[in-house]
């Protein structure tokens, strides 16, 4: 039981709907358009998961090697770090990981592509599903993990927002429109977010181990600067997606959730110890995927 909860654990169940939120908007923009399929976007979330399940598994083996999960680290403890789980068993585990998402990935393009005969499009999105796989694991593994340089924002703002939901919403309708790519920024912004609260708590420990960080490169008040930045631009640029398609009022349902992401910037905001942001990554992650299901929902009335 002990070692199913380490694998559980490693897995972090709780990074695992704001994966899904880019599908789901994906989903909610191709509704829009009257172009929805229920296969594709089955489809797309196991793909997604087993990226995000891997892009984890990753980071526990990139850190842990790398010496950074170590007892000052601030967060929970992670499986590798704690002895449970072996090196050996890990990467077994990366292997499979990747064998699934290759594999769903693959229906996925037959499914949207294949029985079309658009085999060069198949080909472009299995490129950038392999280039996907590849972003999850040097995220911190590897001799020159790109997390380490700063760079994990970039990354995690293209992939989950960008090709997650314009990908998403391109299997559905093989067309894009400048304005899709709005949505898109959204939920990168926010993934983003989530990804710089981490950085926040863990900024002493990552600066001690030489992970360079954006936080670590410019310091825990701007990082909160940041943070402020990144949770108001994901607000603009859905509001101005839902002025620009002529939304009813009943689209506008999902920009509830910000009154929640407003109240945990305040709690962010006037936070000086590291170890009390830890909480309030569940919150961004949960209200990332509240917002992506009431988007759902507010297009399919």
């Amino acid at each position: 039981m002990s070692n199913i909860k380490a694998w559980i654990g490693a897995i972090r169940p709780r990074t695992l709907p704001l994966a899904a939120s880019s599908i789901i908007v994906g989903a909610a923009m191709a509704i829009q358009a009257n172009e929805h399929s229920a296969q594709i976007t089955f489809l797309a979330l196991i793909t997604t998961l087993f990226l995000q399940i891997l892009s984890n598994l990753a980071n526990d083996y990139g850190d842990f090697s790398h010496g950074v999960d170590n007892e000052e680290r601030v967060g929970p403890q992670r499986a590798m770090q704690s002895g449970a789980i072996s090196k050996s068993a890990m990467t077994k585990a990366l292997v499979i990981t990747a064998a699934g998402a290759l594999f769903f990935g693959l229906w996925l393009l037959w499914m949207a592509f294949g029985q079309s005969g658009q085999f060069k499009l198949a080909l472009g999105f299995l490129i950038l599903g392999m280039a996907a796989i590849a972003a999850a694991i040097k995220y911190t593994a590897g001799k020159n993990p790109y997390g380490y340089k700063g760079l994990g924002d970039l990354f995690v703002f293209i992939f989950f927002g960008i090709v997650g939901v314009t990908g998403s919403f391109y299997l559905h309708t093989h067309s894009m429109q400048w304005k899709d790519l709005l949505p898109a920024i959204t939920v990168g912004l926010l993934s983003t977010a989530v990804l710089n609260l981490n950085n926040l708590r863990d900024h002493v420990n990552d600066a001690a181990s030489g992970k360079r960080t954006l936080v670590v490169k410019m310091g825990f008040k701007n990082g909160k600067v940041y943070h402020m930045i990144l949770l108001g631009a994901s607000f603009l640029s859905i509001v101005i997606w839902l002025c620009v398609t002529e939304a009813g009022w009943f689209a506008w349902m999902p920009l509830c959730i910000y009154f929640i992401l407003f109240a945990h910037a305040r709690k962010v905001w006037v936070t000086s110890d590291p170890a009390q942001i830890d909480p309030q990554l569940k919150v961004v992650a949960l209200s990332t995927f509240v917002f992506s299901v009431l988007l759902l929902v507010s297009q399919s009335i």
